[in-house]
């Protein structure tokens, strides 16, 4: 294999279905009604490839992007040649003014301090940065404390190199039947923030502030728009009682390196964590932790060979997992296995995988390495 570009070697690889991420927008678009759909892909979408997700999605008639970094908004940029919007939700620098303005980039501002940087910055390079004002309304990261620091809001959108054109917050937690008064206080502190906004801009910003448990649970509080992540790749909105249902997107695949067959009492892997109950199957996997394959899942985890659930055996290793398929298995070397998606009516996602690990679906997702290939199906 020829490095760096897809480091793993032909070991396991991942597949998008792009049909199914075209579906989920489009579920979600028809659902908000009133509301536009700023589609998240940061963090290369939630690990399913920046490129192919933000063209697919501006193929289903996404017209609105946020991503993290300001090189995240150019390769959606150019993906999405014609999006009428791409956010960066972080702290955007000075230094790249002068790409944001090149490529159409909004950023956010976060403070008194950054407004003035990109200011300055923006009228050295001759133009003018739309930007949309980042509220603190109980998140505690980026953005203009409010009520404390809503006039430094103000006076920012005053300033000469910005054009704000829009105004966001971020919820820190939508528990609407167990804890309704958090989401509730940070949406108020945002409404009463908007009329003195508005008035320093010198027109109606562009209000967006639910994320996707927001927009899924809390309809009351769309705005003109909802930044949407990981429901679109089709976690934490599987209920089809709820507001939008979608499916997930990716599946990460690999095969059987070996098969071999072992008595009972066998030791498998590191320290023998794992002793053969009776005589069995054991297959040796191209996966493992540098792969992003979680330690966690030693003992605990399950793979899909053969249309059917086997588990996974022994402490993971750097390269290599080892499953336990039963005896006379009829799994051979070179069979497809299943890390994250569907065989023969089985299923495992990264919720599963996540549980297994205390963690949630996000980190299982973005967790699998850059360095394994992306193959966008559809």
């Amino acid at each position: 294999c020829l490095m760096p570009r897809i480091m793993n070697c032909g070991g396991s690889w991942v597949e998008v279905d792009l049909n199914r991420l075209r579906g989920n927008a489009t579920a979600i678009r028809a659902a908000l009604r009133g509301a536009d759909l700023i589609a998240v892909v940061k963090a290369d979408a939630y690990g399913h490839g920046l490129a192919a997700a933000a063209g697919a999605l501006a193929g289903a008639g996404v017209r609105r992007f946020a991503v993290a970094y300001v090189a995240e908004a150019a390769a959606v940029r150019a993906a999405a040649p014609d999006a009428e919007l791409i956010l960066v939700l972080g702290a955007a620098q000075a230094a790249d003014v002068p790409r944001m303005l090149r490529d159409r980039i909004v950023p956010v501002v976060v403070s008194s301090a950054h407004a003035q940087e990109l200011s300055a910055a923006a009228a050295a390079a001759g133009g003018r940065l739309p930007v949309h004002l980042k509220l603190d309304t109980g998140m505690g990261r980026l953005g203009f404390v409010v009520p404390a620091e809503l006039d430094q809001a103000a006076a920012a959108a005053r300033l000469p190199g910005l054009d704000v054109a829009g105004v966001c917050t971020h919820f820190a937690m939508v528990e609407p039947e167990r804890k309704p008064t958090a989401a509730k206080g940070q949406a108020e502190k945002f409404r009463q923030a908007l009329p003195l906004l508005d008035a320093a801009a010198g027109r109606r910003l562009f209000r967006h502030m639910s994320s996707s448990r927001a927009a899924l649970l809390l309809p009351d509080c769309d705005q003109d728009a909802v930044r949407v992540g990981i429901s679109l790749y089709g976690y934490g909105s599987a209920d089809p009682a709820q507001r939008f249902a979608t499916v997930p997107v990716l599946s990460w695949k690999t095969r059987v390196l070996q098969v071999k067959t072992v008595p009972a009492g066998f030791a498998v892997g590191y320290y023998g964590s794992y002793r053969t109950p009776a005589p069995t199957d054991l297959a040796t996997l191209s996966c493992g932790y540098t792969d992003g394959y979680q330690r966690h899942l030693g003992n605990k985890g399950h793979v899909l060979i053969g249309g059917k659930r086997r588990p996974v055996v022994g402490r993971v290793s750097m390269n290599w997992i080892s499953a336990d398929l039963g005896p006379a298995s009829g799994v051979r070397a070179g069979d497809e296995v299943v890390l994250i998606g569907e065989q023969g009516g089985e299923r495992i996602w990264a919720d599963e995988l996540a549980k297994h690990c205390g963690t949630i679906p996000y980190e299982i997702l973005t967790g699998i390495s850059r360095q394994i290939e992306r193959r966008p199906v559809g």
